[in-house]
């Protein structure tokens, strides 16, 4: 009964959860199936597992979601963003459209900007040149996930996403773990997302298919009243879609330089901070009680990406902060939009602690950790499997390393493997299979392109899926060959 407990919460929050139900309703309902079916306590369960693993979630990360959305609104309504997307449209023009959307999300989202921002941003931009170029409409979502939801946000060394922060405590690693392998991934799925687009436009070209309809891109104000939309987007990616319609947009846009010195400033800093200033700190006093008596490796990395954000922020205002119209709304609907998404995640991952509790869960923990091939293939499914089933990368994520990570720190340890492996073998696997047809970005960017599965989820999945799985294959092959680099 325990296991069919697990089975049939999971399947009740997957299930109204894709029906567009909010997660912070359907994870305690879903906790108290669960545990009613293992003849577990189930106040106990919802007020001392899940409430408890939820704020330690919320106490880790909770200001990455806040930095993070906080700049990604600044970038937006300062028209910095905007500035960066017109400039690869010049640089690159209608004959390497393809080419101009892919490396224009990239930049942005490597550079912190959040993904529902991004998503707003480049549609239009992808709009104009593919209808310029007469390519047709139905790849211009795979061609905006390729640049903003895939090797910058998974692969990159550096990269300052949520994903890529949540390893860090478990395995004591920084953003740059393994960043050989990190940016071989990253030429994978990208060298394999360009090659598939390109087959597409050609094949589409030869056939004389052209842009096709003219249908007008949904707007985000028209999507914040979508709440089934809104709700499935806040539990797969760290920006509530709803803020963006909120504050107000500059006029004019900045120059390229001023766009672009944020995103620097974010890459470098994280750099610096990570692997020159942070180790030479002492650090020591964080081994006392009042510190919670923790190693200076649980804490760096998290701070090393929170001082980077911060320092993006202030560089954003004292830059372009006087093209914004109303520098109070573009705050406030910044630091709003960091909310809903944490807390759904963090009630994912309470769901998540309540069944790894379950006496029923050793089964499921054995079935995983007995996987042949090594740590670094069963901790591949296992974020696999967990991100595609709460179609969240993050929150799969946090739920499997918080299960199974301490565990699999001791195998990598007794084998002498190098920990930043483990962190970027996670962080790709959970950038896989998060992208099914359920997940939140998914389904959004759709929306803002005004396609829709049948039109365009192929594309995706080749580039987003099938395009991350192969990187991540190579890096766990020349991983267990060669080890971390």
């Amino acid at each position: 009964m325990g296991l069919l407990g697990i089975l049939l919460g999971l399947s009740l929050l997957i299930w109204l959860a894709f029906r567009g139900w909010s997660v912070l309703l359907l994870a305690p309902i879903a906790t108290m199936v669960a545990a009613l079916l293992s003849s577990e306590p189930l106040l106990a369960h919802w007020t001392q597992t899940f409430m408890r693993s939820a704020s330690v979630f919320l106490a880790q990360f909770f200001p990455i979601f806040l930095l993070g959305a906080l700049f990604g609104k600044l970038m937006e309504d300062s028209g910095s963003v905007a500035s960066i997307a017109d400039a690869m449209t010049e640089k690159l023009g209608t004959k390497r459209a393809i080419l101009a959307v892919v490396l224009g999300g990239a930049v942005v989202t490597y550079g912190g900007v959040s993904l529902f921002v991004a998503f707003f941003v480049i549609a239009p931009m992808a709009m104009g040149l593919f209808r310029a170029a007469k390519i047709p409409r139905r790849l211009m979502p795979a061609a905006i996930m390729l640049g903003t939801s895939t090797f910058t946000m998974s692969a990159m060394p550096g990269a300052p996403s949520i994903q890529n922060t949540i390893p860090m405590p478990f395995f004591g690693t920084t953003p740059f773990a393994a960043p050989g392998l990190g940016l071989i991934a990253s030429a994978i799925m990208l060298g394999f997302g360009l090659w598939w687009l390109a087959r597409a436009e050609a094949a589409a070209h030869a056939r004389g298919e052209g842009f096709g309809d003219e249908a007008e891109l949904r707007s985000a104000g028209e999507l914040a009243g979508d709440e089934t939309l809104r709700e499935r987007a806040t539990a797969s990616h760290e920006f509530d879609p709803a803020e963006i319609a909120h504050g107000a947009v500059a006029t004019a846009n900045p120059p390229f330089w001023k766009a672009a010195a944020p995103i620097v400033v974010v890459i470098l800093a994280n750099l610096v901070l990570s692997l020159v200033v942070l180790p030479r700190l002492d650090l020591s006093f964080l081994a006392k009680p009042e510190w919670g008596s923790i190693q200076p490796s649980a804490v760096t990395g998290v701070w090393s990406v929170l001082t980077a954000l911060t320092l993006a922020i202030l560089t954003t205002l004292a830059l372009n902060g006087r093209r914004l119209p109303n520098l109070r709304a573009t705050m406030d609907a910044g630091v709003n939009a960091s909310a809903l998404p944490a807390i759904s995640v963090a009630s994912l991952v309470g769901f998540g602690a309540v069944v790894a509790a379950l006496p029923a869960f050793a089964m499921v923990r054995e079935a995983v950790l007995g996987i042949g091939g090594g740590p670094l293939v069963s901790l591949a499914v296992a974020t696999n499997t967990l991100a595609a089933l709460t179609g969240s990368a993050s929150g799969g994520l946090t739920i499997a390393l918080d299960a199974l990570g301490a565990t699999y720190l001791q195998r990598a340890a007794a084998i002498g493997m190098d920990p930043a492996l483990l962190h970027r073998v996670a962080v790709i696997g959970a950038g896989t299979l998060d992208s099914l047809p359920h997940n939140g970005a998914v389904v959004t960017l759709l929306a803002v392109c005004g396609s829709n599965h049948s039109a365009s989820y192929k594309d995706i999945f080749m580039v987003a899926i099938l395009g991350a799985i192969v990187a991540l294959v190579a890096v766990i092959v020349l991983g267990s060959t060669v080890g971390s680099f």
